[in-house]
């Protein structure tokens, strides 16, 4: 008997991993980002509203803990970890929205409502990857 067949081990989603890999990135893109690029690092954006200077720079590292806990989470399989991640995708497309108008660096609301259906989509996929059993072998 094999350690997967005892449940000894479980079956890894290869998009698992993938997510874990592309939160890892993330996370590291915006932690350069944030540390070595001063025009980047004096601006975050938070439900679609900047926020600049010594607030931008406090609230960075909460950016850095949401892809960092990502990583994680997608790596050790952890069951909240696609739920949570629908709920952070809809929420940057809403942010995205509400940022391309409220923002003088925005494009409008049609450019917004267009980012926001293709986040919202990537949100809806990860819903759907949630159902589906890992596979063996």
């Amino acid at each position: 008997m094999s350690l997967l067949e005892s449940g000894q081990v479980t079956a890894r989603h290869r998009w698992m991993t993938a997510l874990a890999v592309v939160c890892l990135l993330a996370l590291l893109i915006n932690v350069a980002r944030d540390l070595l690029l001063p025009e980047m690092r004096g601006v975050e954006v938070w439900l679609g509203f900047e926020v600049r200077g010594w607030l931008a720079f406090l609230t960075a590292p909460l950016h850095w803990a949401i892809f960092g806990l990502g990583a994680w989470g997608f790596w050790s399989q952890r069951p909240w970890a696609l739920p949570a991640a629908a709920a952070y995708a809809f929420y940057v497309a809403l942010s995205h929205l509400l940022w391309s108008e409220l923002s003088p660096n925005g494009r409008g609301w049609p450019i917004g409502l267009a980012q926001a259906a293709a986040i919202s989509a990537f949100g809806l996929i990860l819903l759907r990857m949630r159902r589906k059993p890992a596979r063996v072998g």
